[in-house]
């Protein structure tokens, strides 16, 4: 069996009354991409630096390729924490930031052997022409491709990234995930990544840990973690607009609304109660026994997103470009039945 990279087990971590981990598990394989998705607040940076050594938990334990992490010093972990700051020397040039790091005495590497390692990091982060350029004098862009660079120059065994992309624009955020999803697996280094953003979690994940207050609510590839979330929790953290998450009873065949709107078929040995989820894309125009009125439509480009109102419930759907429905237009939603994620009832 390969050793994991990384295993977490029952790790919890509490600033004065603030419970930053809560008994998080968490593993990672050799070469694997993990993404570590929850909003602001959750402890994700917190994770991070207790993997890293700088900060020590009250609980549980941390092993790093097969040891305790907790008879390695931070220094001698081999890991590098890559932040959305860009750390960099503004006065110095990238050659001179990116060698940095691996002027330490300990690291006893000849000049022509650091300037090896640049080179390769700067080829591989296509920052070969800023080489002798002073950082304070380089894009954001720029800037965070640099201070990457300085993290793989080292050659660690894991790389820790939290949130390295979140200050960047749009457009350049996609074009670097791109870039550096292709980049770990040429490494064939572990990635631990951190962020509130989904569309990193899902393009750029090998697994997806769903992070909120201090827990980890559910790891799986991307596809899994979307197309069946554990709860309601683990559910509206994925999907723009989330998930639609809906109180349900069986009555006659048929999971009803507490206001008593049939939605789709239930088996007769489910439950009586339970709670109900249904992607907005996967809710059809027409077809449903009960009638839904449009309160808002919002136009994405390629899609419209459809706010309406079923008895007393709130229904997102994703709908076409073509949708000709607009305010006050009433139609039949129907579920694909295939698609109903259900719940144990939340509590009454």
């Amino acid at each position: 069996m390969t050793e994991r990279a990384l295993e977490l087990a029952g790790v919890s971590k509490r600033f004065g009354s603030v419970e930053a981990l809560v008994g998080v598990d968490l593993a990672l394989d050799a070469g694997e991409f993990l993404v570590v998705l929850g909003p602001t607040g959750a402890g994700k940076t917190t994770l991070l630096r207790t993997i890293a050594g700088l900060e020590v938990p009250d609980a549980g334990n941390v092993r790093l390729f097969g040891r305790d992490a907790e008879l390695i010093a931070p220094a001698q972990r081999d890991v590098a924490l890559v932040f959305q700051n860009f750390s960099l020397y503004p006065s110095s040039t990238v050659r001179e930031n990116l060698a940095f790091p691996l002027r330490a005495p300990s690291r006893r590497l000849s000049a022509a052997e650091i300037d090896e390692r640049v080179q390769w990091a700067a080829r591989l982060l296509h920052v070969e022409r800023l080489l002798d350029r002073p950082a304070k004098k380089l894009s954001g862009g720029e800037m965070q491709r640099v201070a990457i660079g300085r993290a793989i120059v080292r050659k660690p065994k894991l790389f820790l990234m939290d949130e390295p992309l979140n200050n960047l624009d749009a457009k350049l955020r996609e074009e670097l995930r791109v870039e550096l999803r292709e980049l770990a697996r040429e490494l064939r280094t572990p990635v631990v990544w951190v962020t509130h953003d989904q569309a990193e979690a899902l393009t750029m994940a090998d697994r997806v840990a769903l992070f909120v207050a201090g827990r980890v609510v559910q790891t799986g590839t991307p596809e899994a973690v979307y197309a069946r979330p554990v709860s309601p929790l683990a559910a509206r953290l994925l999907g723009t607009p989330p998930m639609n998450v809906i109180a349900v009873r069986r009555v006659d065949g048929a999971w009803t609304t507490d206001a008593g709107h049939a939605l789709a078929r239930a088996a007769s040995v489910a439950p009586e109660r339970a709670t109900l989820g249904i992607r907005p894309e996967h809710v059809r125009l027409e077809g449903g026994a009960a009638e839904a009125v449009v309160l808002v439509v919002e136009d994405w480009g390629p899609e419209r997103v459809l706010l309406a109102r079923l008895g007393t419930l709130e229904l997102h759907v994703l709908a076409p470009r073509d949708c000709a429905l607009r305010a006050g237009d009433r139609f039949r939603p129907a579920l694909d039945e295939r698609r109903i994620v259900l719940w144990d009832p939340a509590p009454r």
